[in-house]
């Protein structure tokens, strides 16, 4: 089998790949001078609406555009908007490209996304993507405490003309045209068409993208999308994407083994074995995932900062990820990932290092651990052996006898237990960032509204303060020595060991040539697709 050469592209894909040239045999595929198809295995993603859409969002990506979008170096570019201006980080001006349509030819405008934005932030809607709309202006008398809203626009959003829109916040956020970003779905536009029937909309959506719906979507079932002819964007270099749903991605795992699908996203279990397996056709990009060790500040057990250094100090993070991750996350070193412009390379320091002598003496210093520490974690989803290697760590290396690790039932289930804080030891904790900044993960876990249920619960007027003070400058360098200094701030306290950095892991089949790195795994490019 030879390869075809790579052609570069710009597709937004699935949270990470871009795909050029695919033809031969294979699953999906056909001859030379025919359809270029790949099929991507993906969870079932519901609904389609991208106002409601929270998982499976490689569908959504490729069906719609967004008006922004960061490169794989962290830099804020454009997609469907020409600029996104302000002079005070709360007066935002939104100049749209011309000539782009929907999938039904009719143009996007400045009111496609008023219009838009408008319903997703409609509290009767109930709308899951609502709260990304949550700091324009309006927003809350959209959403009463009680009762109706007396309005159903936005306040904060006016049309100039037809490419033309401003938006006024609620407090200033320098931030925001990062946020326009392409996994914030709720910034997406909708067509006039939409209105009639959100039902209908959700199975067949019309979006402003590189690919429009083949068909209708059904739940479970495979789904196409062929490029769109009339897209203004960089030019899609596949003609079809056939999106197989997987209610086990173990299952999809071997699939791709097998060359009967061609893109995985790879499950944790298999993490560990993803490169043995697969060889060149396993891939490593950047993530903004972050998965920390919370821990229950509300038990005195925890109070001394010396317990809590002590835990992070205890655990050897690249022995774990060696045999569970097969070294592919890397242990964290700073309180946001990488993958967010600017996070301090090693801040963590000595305090995120293993070393067992000194988490030991820090312990005795602090009077010891009494009674049973128990580790607390939402069953069926794959997390058991990283739990249990956190407990056996403790268990050794601090000398803590009683060192468990217990699944709950569900998700649901931790989540109740989180929220009523009937945790006595420390937890599942961690955030997978929708856009890359530092704000995004340090607004989720140190802020009271930022809505991570499994985070830490750690608040203070210094660090609302601090994170305001960053969030309010226009210059990103300035943004980014706010949010460095947020994090020196917290690190006083060091409230949770942050634990890893996660990676967006990919396997290929033997048809897909090269998957290279995009924007925070948003974007790829020149992948090329083996010819037979």
């Amino acid at each position: 089998m030879k390869r075809r050469a790579a052609r570069s592209a710009a597709v937004l894909l699935a949270g990470a790949l871009t795909l050029t040239g695919c033809s031969g045999g294979g699953s999906g595929g056909s001859a030379e001078g025919g359809t270029k198809s790949i099929s991507y295995a993906v969870a079932d993603p519901v609904t389609l609406n991208p106002g409601r859409q929270t998982i499976a969002f490689a569908q959504s990506k490729v069906l719609f555009s967004s008006l922004t979008f960061v490169k794989s170096d962290g830099t804020l570019t454009y997609l469907n908007a020409e600029s996104v201006k302000s002079a005070d980080a709360v007066h935002w001006t939104i100049k749209l490209r011309p000539d782009w349509t929907f999938h039904n030819g009719e143009k996007v405008t400045a009111n496609s996304y008023v219009k838009a934005w408008s319903t997703v932030a409609y509290g009767p809607n109930a709308w899951e993507n609502s709260g990304q709309l949550i700091n324009i202006a309006g927003y809350d008398a959209l959403n009463p405490a009680k009762g109706k809203p007396a309005t159903t626009t936005l306040s904060g959003l006016k049309v100039v003309d037809d490419l033309t829109f401003t938006v006024t916040l609620k407090s200033p956020d320098g931030q925001f045209p990062t946020q326009l970003s392409q996994a914030q779905t709720g910034f997406f536009p909708l067509p006039e068409a939409a209105y009639a029937d959100f039902d209908g909309f959700a199975h067949k959506p019309i979006g402003n993208g590189p690919f429009e719906m083949a068909g209708s979507y059904a739940e479970n079932e495979p789904m196409t999308v062929k490029a769109y002819g009339n897209y203004q964007g960089p030019k899609p270099t596949v003609d079809e994407i056939v999106f197989k749903p997987y209610t086990d991605m173990t299952t999809a795992y071997t699939d791709v083994q097998a060359n009967n699908t061609d893109i995985l996203f790879v499950p944790a279990a298999r993490m560990a074995q993803v490169k043995q397996d697969f060889g060149d056709r396993a891939y490593v990009f950047e993530g903004l995932g972050m998965s920390y060790l919370g821990l229950p500040l509300w038990d005195k057990r925890y109070a001394d900062v010396r317990v809590r250094q002590a835990i992070s100090m205890a655990i050897d993070r690249q022995a774990v990820s060696n045999v569970i991750y097969g070294g592919i996350w890397t242990p964290a070193t700073a309180l946001t990932p990488p993958g967010e412009p600017g996070t301090p390379v090693g801040l963590c320091g000595e305090l995120c290092t293993f070393n067992p002598t000194k988490a030991k003496q820090l312990l005795a210093d602090a009077g010891g651990f009494t009674g049973k520490m128990e580790i607390r974690y939402p069953g069926g989803s794959g997390l058991d052996d990283l739990y249990n290697a956190y407990a056996n760590q403790l268990r050794q290396n601090l000398g803590i006898k009683d060192v468990t690790a217990t699944p709950t039932t569900d998700f649901p289930e931790f989540q109740k237990l989180r929220n009523d804080k009937n945790l006595s030891g420390p937890y599942f904790s961690r955030w997978g960032a929708l856009y890359a900044s530092q704000q995004n993960t340090l607004r989720s876990f140190y802020t009271k509204a930022g809505g991570c249920v499994n985070c830490i619960p750690y608040y203070t007027d210094e660090v609302e303060q601090l994170l305001a003070k960053a969030d309010a400058q226009v210059d990103p360098q300035k943004a980014i020595e706010g949010y460095v200094g947020v994090q020196k701030e917290i690190l006083k306290d060091f409230p949770a060991p942050p634990m890893f950095f996660e990676k967006y892991t990919y396997a290929t089949s033997d048809r897909i040539a090269k998957l290279a790195e995009g924007a925070g795994s948003l974007e790829l490019e020149n992948t090329a697709v083996a010819e037979s």
